[in-house]
């Protein structure tokens, strides 16, 4: 596996990332003292933020693997795939399919720094990393053509990435744009925080992150309809992560403030 992109950048370690927070909910090793502060300021304003870095990351394996299995997708573009926690996507994907092509872009360069050592994926398969900033999508397409055939299905995920754009800082142009680019056959996958099921806990939560540094958007179940606009929504729609097809009991530890959904980009 090899990574696209200026391998020297600094990493930051004075200010807390997003993708290092969310590696700390999970439980992994790949943040800092800064983030791990962050974490914990807001697991003390919102208890459920853990869990719903969890619940989120299991609607991801969840859609993948449908994807994968039920509608023979072997191409997967993953935007914003932060630290990589495993299982990844390129595990599930290939362990569905192992000729599966998977490209991860991250704009983080202790992504970078660790790509080559944790996403090993299969000899049948290709597993690659670019890095790019997720507001450059046109350059993303450009990168990603190197190893995908946008010209078949590819499986475009944007997991947790929107609620860090903003409307105005171009939201809308970014899923715009890489969607135009997908064949007809591809599905956007999309998850990002809501306000709609615990609007105090969710606000105190922003302010937190506002705190560190860190912008947050909270969007309606119909804010989030926008982004599928023209796409036909499997079922069951745009849903909490944690109802996304579940594979075992609801979680009764309170609602998870983030929509999941999956939409097919048709013919025409």
């Amino acid at each position: 596996m090899t990574g696209t992109g200026p391998a020297a950048q600094e990493i930051d370690t004075t200010r807390p990332h997003p993708a290092r927070v969310y590696d700390w909910f999970l439980g992994g090793k790949d943040n800092y003292p800064v983030d791990e502060q962050l974490g914990r300021r807001i697991t003390a304003i919102d208890g459920g933020a853990p869990r719903a870095a969890l619940a989120n990351r299991a609607f991801m394996r969840r859609a993948t693997r449908a994807l994968a299995e039920d509608a023979g997708i072997r191409q997967f573009l993953d935007i914003g795939t932060g630290i990589p926690t495993e299982p990844n996507l390129h595990q599930i994907a290939q362990s569905v399919a192992r000729d599966a092509r998977v490209v991860y872009v991250d704009n983080d360069p202790i992504v970078l720094a660790h790509a080559s050592a944790l996403l090993r994926g299969t000899p049948e398969g290709v597993t690659e990393y670019v890095q790019a900033d997720a507001r450059d999508p046109r350059s993303i397409v450009e990168q990603a053509a190197r190893v995908l055939d946008f010209d078949r299905p590819v499986a475009l995920s944007l997991i947790a990435l929107l609620h860090f754009v903003a409307d105005e800082d171009g939201a809308h142009h970014l899923v715009d744009t890489l969607v135009d680019a997908l064949a007809p056959g591809s599905c956007l996958v999309l998850s990002t925080m809501t306000a709609d099921f615990e609007p105090e806990n969710v606000q105190r939560g922003i302010a937190a992150y506002a705190a560190g540094g860190v912008t947050l958007v909270a969007r309606s179940q119909a804010e989030v309809g926008t982004f599928f606009r023209g796409l036909d929504l499997l079922e069951p729609g745009i849903v909490s992560v944690a109802d996304w097809r579940p594979e075992q009991a609801p979680d009764t530890g309170g609602p998870i403030s983030l929509y999941g959904a999956v939409g097919r980009k048709s013919a025409g």
